[in-house]
C-alpha cells in the first residue's frame, strides 16, 4: 500500500490541474495537502478536498477559506486546538496553531476543478484514508463532513454504503471500535443558507465529547 506523499500524481486529472493552478499561482502550495495534527489521535475530522484559496494555496487542511474559520474556532472552543485563528497575519497557516487531541485530513488530498472530485478520483485516494483510519486508537470517533467524506468513511472502512445512510448528527459503528459521526460540511454556502447553524456544528462535537475521551 501506498504511503500518500505531496508527489502523489496518481489521478491524471487532478495532477495536471494542479500543474496549472501552480503556474498560475506560484506563491500556492498547490501540491496534494497532507493531513494535520498527530496520526493515532482520538479524533479523525474528514473533509471533502482542499479549496483553491483556502488549503490549496497554504497547504494545511481548512485553513485559508470560511469553513476553516468555523472549524478551528469549533476546536478551539471545545480545547482542540491552541489557537481559533487558522491564519497568521500574512495570511499564511498560523505556526502558532497546533491540534490536541484531533487529526484533519480530507477524502481527497488534491484540488479538485469546481471543487467536484470524480468518483474513481475518490476511490484512487481512499486508500490514504483507510491508512488514518487504521492508525486510530480503538474507540476512536471520525467525524465526516458532508456526504462524500461520510462515503469515503465508510469505503476505507470495507462497509457498503447503502447500509449507513448520511444524516447530520448522526453516529454509526464503525468495525474497528471507531464511532463515525456525521455533520454536514462547515461550507460558506451551507452556512449562509443556514442548512448548517453554529450551534448545529456545536452539536455534533457535543455528543462526541460526551462519549469520547478527546483530551489528556
Amino acid at each position: 500500500m501506498n504511503r500518500f506523499s505531496t508527489d502523489c500524481r496518481q489521478c491524471p486529472r487532478l495532477a495536471s490541474f494542479l500543474d496549472e493552478v501552480r503556474a498560475a499561482q506560484p506563491g500556492y502550495f498547490a501540491k496534494p495537502v497532507p493531513s494535520f495534527g498527530e496520526a493515532g489521535t482520538p479524533l479523525l475530522i474528514v473533509g471533502l478536498a482542499p479549496g483553491m484559496h483556502g488549503a490549496n494555496r497554504t497547504g494545511r487542511p481548512f485553513t485559508g477559506d470560511y469553513a476553516g474559520d468555523l472549524l478551528y474556532s469549533t476546536l478551539h472552543k471545545y480545547g482542540l486546538s491552541t489557537a481559533a485563528e487558522p491564519l497568521d497575519a500574512n495570511k499564511q497557516a498560523n505556526p502558532k496553531l497546533t491540534l490536541k487531541g484531533c487529526r484533519i485530513t480530507n477524502a481527497v488530498r488534491c484540488l479538485p476543478p469546481q471543487n467536484k472530485p470524480e468518483p474513481a478520483e475518490i476511490r484512487q485516494c481512499n486508500s490514504y484514508l483507510a491508512q488514518e483510519l487504521a492508525a486510530l486508537p480503538r474507540g476512536a470517533a471520525v467525524m465526516a463532513l458532508g456526504t462524500i467524506a461520510h462515503e469515503a468513511v465508510l469505503r476505507a472502512s470495507g462497509l457498503k454504503v447503502k447500509d449507513f445512510k448520511f444524516a447530520h448528527a448522526a453516529r454509526h459503528a464503525l468495525p474497528n471500535g471507531s464511532t463515525l459521526y456525521d455533520s454536514y460540511h462547515c461550507s460558506r454556502y451551507n452556512t449562509q443558507t443556514r442548512r448548517l447553524t453554529e450551534a448545529m456544528f456545536h452539536q455534533v462535537f457535543d455528543s462526541i465529547l460526551e462519549h469520547h475521551k478527546l483530551r489528556s
